[in-house]
């Protein structure tokens, strides 16, 4: 007997080219939005992104390296976006609550931002925990954010997007709207939870992303800026034909980094340049939009 291939059973194949057409506001046709991920780690145990691999804890370089992040990086960046009038998904840690909550509020009292929740610390993986854990993880990285700030996140990004067989479900359940862990798509996708509902994914990179791109691939961080630039022409192009999502996914302790700023900040100049012609968003607003136009 033929082999059948194990399914998701989340969604169904759809080529892009066989959807049915629709706009962005204004009859935009790319959807653009910056990611920026503000995480803490652990001091001395967990995960996280390595300039040098294999060193035993306590791992002082590499622990202070992703806090340049917060301390110095965010806030440069902070200027830069808000030069550029660019909006911006903040995909929080929880524990930023412990370490540094100043800096989402500036980011929310001087930009359009949307409040993106990312699990408690990016020091553990999602994907590590029974049921009533990863369910805990949720409700304990949604209700801290709410609480600080007033505002009850409706997207979800997993701490190293590493989704369990039921995360999904456990995401619906607990009252998010959308998530942002699967790179499958240029265009947000509804995918089947248990007990009928259904729960929206919007596109988030994986190769405009810098982590990826040059903790990962060890690209040149002007390699990363052209990327960008490449990617938004070529999906401005590819967007007359069908409306697109164009995310930018970045982290403080990477891009943050002078020389890799002053490089950053021409790509994003080159996005903002043609705003009049794109829709400069964030991931919750491409959430809503898809769902009272498309349903």
């Amino acid at each position: 007997m033929p082999r059948t291939p194990r399914s998701h059973g989340r969604y169904p194949y759809s080529a892009i080219v066989d959807r049915p057409d629709f706009d962005w506001p204004d009859g935009r046709r790319l959807a653009v939005y910056v990611g920026l991920n503000l995480e803490h780690f652990d001091f001395g145990q967990g995960y996280g992104a390595a300039l040098a691999s294999g060193r035993r804890e306590p791992d002082v370089l590499n622990y202070a390296w992703r806090d340049y992040g917060n301390r110095v990086g965010a806030w440069r960046m902070l200027d830069m976006f808000e030069a550029l009038d660019l909006p911006v998904g903040l995909i929080v840690n929880s524990t930023i609550l412990d370490h540094c909550p100043e800096l989402v509020t500036a980011y929310r009292e001087r930009l359009h931002t949307e409040l993106i929740a990312h699990g408690r610390t990016n020091s553990e993986s999602q994907n590590e925990f029974d049921e009533a854990g990863e369910a805990a993880l949720i409700a304990e990285s949604r209700d801290r954010l709410t609480a600080a700030f007033g505002e009850a996140p409706n997207g979800w990004l997993g701490p190293w997007i590493a989704q369990s067989e039921i995360t999904p479900d456990l995401l619906a359940e607990a009252g998010f709207g959308y998530h942002l862990d699967w790179c499958h798509d240029d265009q947000p996708t509804w995918m089947a939870t248990r007990d009928g509902g259904r729960i929206l994914s919007v596109p988030y990179p994986q190769e405009i992303n810098d982590i990826p791109s040059i903790v990962a691939h060890h690209i040149d961080y002007r390699e990363f800026a052209a990327r960008i630039v490449d990617q938004f022409d070529e999906m401005r192009e590819q967007a007359r034909e069908q409306p697109l999502v164009m995310g930018i996914a970045l982290h403080p302790y990477i891009v943050g980094q002078p020389f890799r700023l002053r490089a950053l900040r021409r790509a994003l100049a080159h996005v903002a340049a043609v705003r009049d012609d794109v829709w400069l968003t964030t991931p919750g607003a491409i959430a809503r939009h898809f769902a009272r136009s498309v349903g």
